[in-house]
């Protein structure tokens, strides 16, 4: 979910509540990290706008509260044809929050607009490499008639994939979203707009106010409404940790989705703390096409150099493990990694065989880093670590969360930190993303044979055989270095849950709208 994760940014505003009954808060306030970049799903990468998302859109399936798996959306059930690649789905008679049917043909003209390039959609090579003629049309070598999706009725919809589906979780990513072609094209790009706006999830949007607040409140059209449990749900973007978990701890905020670095010894000691394993990464992302930064050489030495054991001991405190590889460990997976631990001597060496010995010429870089006192903490630790073990000098530079993203996605940059969030329960979702034809492939870099194998392991049918063809992928990733893994992450959520319902801890850190609410 892109996942690219704000992790450490948080937010607050104070806001009155709504009481019904005997004391029962029904409106809902969480921090939410950052101003989302959109509200558009298919010009979304990030976990703020996910949360949104989730809020005010439905796809074909949802993701289930507890264990982040696929349950029906918008298509009340399904089937694989013979084939094994071609997916047909039952959809329910839903309609989006204006009134305006929902019909297998909004499925194919939404899907379409994901893969259209003129988009410009920054996840359309997750689809575009899972659908039949998806990848052609996107890179603009056929036409929308050659991408295999198709509306056999009004209620039908039927798409062909280039093998089986890894998981059907994948599907209710926001990449594979459907959206109102209708408001779409009567009002182009102000069609977010609240006085515009039309979505087809349990909430609708009430209000925008940039840098302030994004309220959401109950849309009388969805077709669950026995699943909507608040009258009210605000989400607010202020980029600054501390004062979220003060206003946390004082009852002015409901949620906070992560922690100050310097207050993890006492959320740790609180019963609304909430700690779980979380699928994802910590990395910074190297520029490729910098000078410097093109040598493997330099990037190996760069990645060796950082005592991660001290890092997450020291620093982050809240359970990560430090991270060799990209993809983390998966039931049925074992990543290759770069390395067995850190080794300073290997790096100085492979630093002085680069051509820079004790860091001598070797150019001063930034790392890039959004606004948090949590990712500043962790750079100024790495800053740190390059000066001491390599003899080398970095310099900070944090940006707002939406200059960040376009810096990141036009390359513009040396080195940037970032997180990724797998956005189902697959390695698959870590490695597509390195792809050469990637837009989140923020680091330029590309090789051929790393493409050949990850298309390759799109048509495959789960097993043995498709894990193989995945890890020679990353042991390529793994040992080119255009990023260095640096944590795997554990989540840090603040949420009373004596005092609400529908909640639950998952790998994904995912958490539904439907069905939340407070205890009875």
């Amino acid at each position: 979910m892109k996942k690219i994760l704000v992790a450490f940014a948080v937010a607050a505003l104070i806001l009155p509540s709504a009481v019904f009954g005997a004391n029962t808060k029904t409106d809902f306030s969480l921090v939410n990290g950052a101003e989302p970049q959109s509200l558009d799903p298919h010009l979304i990468q990030g976990v703020p706008e996910h949360r949104i998302y989730e809020a005010i859109f439905e796809g074909l399936v949802v993701y289930d509260n507890k264990t982040a798996e696929a349950k029906p959306g918008i298509a009340e059930s399904w089937k694989v044809e013979k084939d094994g690649k071609t997916y047909t789905f039952k959809l329910r008679k839903a309609v989006w929050s204006d009134g305006t049917p929902i019909t297998a043909q909004t499925v194919v003209d939404s899907w379409l607009r994901e893969l259209d390039p003129k988009t410009a959609a920054p996840y359309a090579y997750m689809p575009a490499g899972f659908i039949a003629g998806g990848a052609d049309y996107n890179a603009e070598k056929s036409g929308p008639e050659g991408v295999q999706i198709k509306a056999i009725d009004a209620q039908t919809f039927q798409a062909t994939f280039n093998g089986p589906l890894p998981t059907m979780s994948l599907l209710a990513h926001y990449s594979f979203a459907i959206v109102p072609v209708h408001a779409i094209a009567k009002f182009g790009q102000d069609w977010t707009k609240p006085e515009n706006f039309v979505g087809n999830g349990p909430y609708k949007m009430e209000t925008w106010v940039p840098q302030s607040k994004i309220t959401v409140v109950p849309n009388t059209k969805y077709w669950d409404q026995k699943s909507i449990k608040l009258t009210k749900i605000t989400f607010l973007p202020i980029e600054d940790n501390n004062t979220a978990y003060n206003m946390f701890k004082k009852g002015e905020v409901d949620w906070i989705t992560t922690v100050p670095l310097d207050q993890l010894e006492d959320a740790q000691l609180r019963k609304d703390y909430q700690n779980d394993i979380n699928l994802g990464t910590y990395y910074y992302s190297l520029n490729v096409t910098n000078p410097t930064l093109k040598d493997v050489k330099v990037r190996k030495a760069l990645a060796l150099a950082i005592d991660r054991v001290s890092l997450v001991k020291r620093v982050t405190k809240g359970g990560q493990l430090p991270a060799y590889s990209y993809s983390p460990k998966f039931a049925t997976y074992t990543p290759p990694t770069y390395a067995a631990k850190d080794d300073i001597k290997a790096a100085q060496k492979l630093l002085a065989d680069a051509g820079f010995p004790g860091g001598k010429d070797f150019p001063k870089m930034t790392i890039l880093y959004n606004t948090s006192e949590g990712h500043k903490k962790i750079g100024e630790y790495i800053q740190d670590q390059w000066k001491k073990n390599l003899g080398i000098e970095v310099d900070l530079k944090n940006e707002e969360w939406k200059t960040f993203l376009e810096d990141r996605n036009n390359h513009n940059f040396e080195i940037a930190r970032a997180g990724w969030l797998g956005d189902y329960n697959d390695p698959m979702t870590f490695l597509d993303m390195w792809i050469t034809t990637s837009t989140n492939n923020d680091a330029a870099w590309s090789n051929p044979k790393y493409d050949e194998l990850i298309t390759k392991a799109m048509t495959m049918q789960e097993g043995k055989p498709r894990m193989d063809v995945l890890k020679q992928a990353e042991t390529i990733l793994m040992a080119e270095l255009p990023i260095i893994p640096i944590y795997f992450y554990t989540t840090n959520n603040m949420i009373d849950l004596k005092k609400w319902d529908g909640w639950y801890g998952n790998i994904l850190d995912i958490h539904s709208w439907k069905n939340f609410g407070p205890k009875k």
